[in-house]
């Protein structure tokens, strides 16, 4: 099966992304100390940052009490971004509630660190802007 997978920045604590890994991907992790996730919508294993060059250092791993979800502290190649349309999160919109519930996305980070064109060129994105 596959685990869920909170990457956070090992110095500022952020929250960087939620992946999935099966057991390659978690044994690619361990052993090399690089961020390996597995892809739901490729259906494939993933080295993060392969392409991009901004490759997640592992600087400790973490698994919940019921050993079915994993928690990575990283320190991020490059610009530091994790984010696959540019962002150094993949949180980068805050979602309005209550009072403001109904409101457009937010976005609480309003510069990207890279063009993702110029990274991944034709590469389909599922994300939704």
């Amino acid at each position: 099966g596959l685990l869920p997978c909170i990457t956070t920045d090992a110095d500022s604590g952020d929250v960087l992304m939620l992946g999935w890994m099966n057991e390659a991907a978690l044994r690619l992790t361990i052993e090399t100390g690089e961020a390996h996730y597995f892809s739901r919508a490729r259906q494939v294993l993933w080295h993060k940052g392969a392409t991009s060059g901004l490759v997640q250092k592992v600087v400790e791993a973490r698994i919940d009490d019921d050993q079915d979800a994993v928690w990575l502290k990283v320190a991020v190649a490059g610009s530091g971004a994790s984010c696959h349309v540019g962002y150094m999160s993949c949180f980068y919109r805050a979602v309005p509630t209550a009072e403001h519930a109904g409101q457009p996305l937010q976005f609480v980070e309003s510069d990207k660190t890279f063009d993702p064109m110029e990274v991944y060129g034709d590469v389909p994105n599922p994300t939704q802007l």
